[in-house]
Parts: C-alpha cells; structure tokens; sequence
C-alpha cells in the first residue's frame, strides 16, 4: 500500500512545499484515491506515475482553501484529457454548492458524472474498490473530518481442517473454492467458497486526518492501525510564541496521542510555511522532527512533497527513493 504526499504544506505553498493534498493506493492496484486537493494539486500529479483516468474517489476533509482550492482544477483536467467515467467525491455539503458555483461562473463542463456524498450524512463505512471508508469528525475552527481506510480483497488461504473435515478431496476441487467457486461433491454436498476460505493476513488500516486540535479525537478510529497521517502544523515554541495554536496540533500533541496508542508508524504533515527546510535557518524543519521523536520511539516520518511511503504487508513502513 502506498501513500504519496502531493503537497505538505499548510496555508500557503512555500518553494518547496505545496499545500495539503495525499493519494493512497493499493501497491497491486490500478485505482487510487485523494485526500484533501490543494490549490496545484493536478500539476504534482503529472509529476507522478498516478492517473486522472484512475482516480476512484476525491475525500475532502474540511472547506478551508488549502485543501479543496485545487479541486475545480484537477477535475477540469480529467475532463479535458478525456475522462468519461464517473468520480466519488466525499466531502462536507458545502464543497458541493463550491463546485456547483465554480460550474455555473466559469462555463465548466464535466465530460464525466460526479456522485456527491455529503460527508455530515455518512453514517456507515463506504465500499470503495479496495477499501472501505468511514469519516471521524475532529476538531478545528470549521467542521473537519478524518477518513479511516480499512483494506478489502486480502489475499485468501484454504482453510485446510475446513476441507478435510467436510471430505472435500485434495485436487481440482480445492483450486475452484480457492478462485472463489462453490463446489459439489460426490454426494451431492454443497461447499461454498466462504465457508473454505480465510485471510491470509490481517487487513491494514490507515487513519488520514484533516485539520485537528484534538489528536484523542482519533481515539477509536486509531485502533488496530498500521499508519496515522496526521498535521503537525506548529511546534510547542512557535504556540507559545504566536500566543495560539489557530487550533492546530504541535508535533508533541500528535506523536504524544500515537505513542499512548503504540502506533507502530507515524507520518506528520501540514507543515506552517514558517519551517524553513535550509539548515541553519530559524525555525527550520528539523525543529518539528525533533520534537516529535522526543515524544514517540516507533516509526515516524516528516512526509515531503511528491514522496512515497510504502505499508507493506506486514505493517512496515518504508520511503522509497524517488526515482
């Protein structure tokens, strides 16, 4: 499973950084999905192997610019480059009227349907292709919202006590149930598939904030999980200087919550435009990585702009070397 960072920055782009967008995909699969669409976003995907044509489904966590003010953009460009099948987008009510006025002033027409869920309305996870979703909602100055990615399709095993209790014999027979088939033996008994069949390994979870004051907002949501993706806009001194956290979290907060829940893995992100990335200049980056990992021992990341992240199928997460 993959999760590549389209933009880490909060507010405002810096040279480097973007504003806020991520895609996450199975490594084995064809579709991938956003979350968040940052002012931009469609020109970091043309610097990825991703696709507009693959895009399944849009999560949007909350109305603030930096991270819908690209979506009128990127959908245009799916339109224009040929795009006919229709896209999920999941997303507070409100981005719905925004795209419905982007529609109306600016003369843009879809060659593609666009299936609206109203994120407030959700009530019960949503079957995607390769996972389901449920929103959390969490804590900031606008109603803003968590997505939990639970993985479906895990490669299945042959319950083999299963089998030779029920006298299947050995052969062709085991290979149908094993593709998925019901079988019927000799004597007439129906096995069915589901009953043969079982995971191979555990499903992966993966828990992607928005914005959020409020790690323990995650609580629930956070448990059993491989990987949380979390904004660490400030640091603890930055706070204190500024006199607010704009209800934001600091890299303490955040890696403070994912240690109390032994997380094993931990990607921080939104990052105030105020951490430069040159050393030696104040404050910088470094600042934010170091007061995390005095608060959290396990797997942790600073994500930067156009990086992959790997969740393998044991629950280890690895960046890849950019190509």
């Amino acid at each position: 499973m993959d999760v590549v960072f389209l933009g880490t920055s909060a507010g405002v782009p810096t040279r480097k950084r973007n504003v806020t967008a991520a895609a996450i995909k199975k490594q084995s699969g064809k579709a991938w999905y956003l979350v968040d669409c940052g002012e931009g976003t469609q020109h970091r995907v043309m610097q990825t192997p991703l696709s507009l044509h693959r895009l399944d489904a849009v999560l949007i966590t909350h109305v603030h610019g930096d991270h819908c003010y690209g979506l009128p953009g990127l959908l245009a460009s799916a339109s224009m480059s040929g795009r006919r099948h229709a896209l999920t987008i999941i997303a507070p009510a409100a981005i719905r009227d925004y795209l419905d006025a982007i529609q109306a002033t600016t003369g843009l027409h879809l060659t593609f349907p666009l299936e609206f869920v109203a994120v407030e309305a959700v009530n019960a996870p949503l079957s995607l292709p390769d996972f389901s979703v449920e929103p959390v909602k969490l804590s900031h100055g606008v109603a803003s919202y968590g997505f939990v990615f639970h993985e479906r399709g895990v490669e299945s095993q042959l319950d083999t006590e299963r089998l030779d209790a029920l006298g299947v014999p050995r052969g062709p027979a085991w290979g149908r149930l094993h593709r998925g088939e019901d079988v019927t033996l000799d004597d007439g008994t129906q096995v069915r598939s589901d009953e043969v069949l079982l995971p191979s390994r555990p499903a992966r979870k993966v828990v992607i904030g928005g914005d959020n004051d409020a790690p323990s907002r995650l609580e629930a949501a956070c448990l059993g999980a491989s990987l949380l993706v979390h904004e660490a806009t400030y640091t603890e001194d930055v706070v204190e200087r500024l006199g607010t956290d704009n209800q934001h979290s600091t890299a303490a907060a955040v890696a403070t919550f994912a240690q109390a829940m032994a997380l094993p893995n931990l990607i921080l992100t939104h990052f105030s435009p105020r951490y430069h990335d040159k050393r030696g200049v104040v404050p910088n980056i470094g600042d934010v990585e170091r007061e995390a990992r005095n608060h959290y021992r396990n797997t942790l990341y600073l994500a930067r702009d156009l990086e992959t992240y790997r969740l393998s199928r044991d629950g280890q997460i690895s960046r890849l070397e950019r190509p």
